[in-house]
């Protein structure tokens, strides 16, 4: 059900839209012919436009299909999709594989922490509150309640309230109608 790609692997792995797939399994199918005369010989890809961490390789040979992970995975910390990666090549044009994934790092640390506070007396008033939450966040556990209200708390616990059943539900009965 995902979207397929027919391509060659080769020495370095898999590389799609700058972005290199390489895995250890791969070594016996680098730069060989999939067996597949219709693609020229090219190999079957599947990916996930919405999580770019991997992609999966379908070997014809032994009937199974390999995981490969990107290359520089480890330098994004949350999983994103093509439409952030795009968006990061649009702001480092002509960058390396690198520069490009620490730009889409860059955009995803931005959109978590969300917008950039404004300037003037409502932002003031924004970060005083801020940093008031900050300042009476409790760092000690709560105060114990009363002997008084953890009994009520207790008593209040123990008694059961009546029970009403339900009718079942009949959704071919006509529901204008009264039983």
């Amino acid at each position: 059900m995902l979207p397929e790609r027919w391509q060659a692997i080769n020495s370095y792995g898999i590389r799609i839209k700058h972005r290199t797939y390489d895995n250890g399994e791969l070594g016996p199918l680098r730069r060989q012919h999939s067996g597949v005369m219709e693609k020229k010989g090219l190999w079957e890809i599947h990916h996930d436009p919405y999580d770019i961490s991997r992609i999966w390789v379908h070997d014809r040979r032994r009937s199974r299909w390999i995981t490969v992970f990107w290359k520089h995975l480890n330098r994004v910390g949350a999983p994103f999709g093509e439409l952030a990666w795009d968006h990061a090549c649009e702001q480092v044009p002509g960058g390396t594989e690198e520069q490009i994934a620490d730009a889409a790092a860059a955009l995803l640390r931005r959109a978590h922490d969300g917008p950039t506070p404004k300037q003037g007396p409502a932002a003031k008033r924004s970060r005083r509150v801020a940093a008031r939450t900050r300042a009476t966040t409790p760092d000690r556990p709560a105060p114990d309640l009363p002997a008084d209200e953890a009994a009520q708390e207790d008593q209040a616990d123990t008694e059961l309230a009546e029970v009403i059943p339900l009718g079942l539900f009949d959704p071919l009965a006509n529901p204008w109608r009264r039983p």
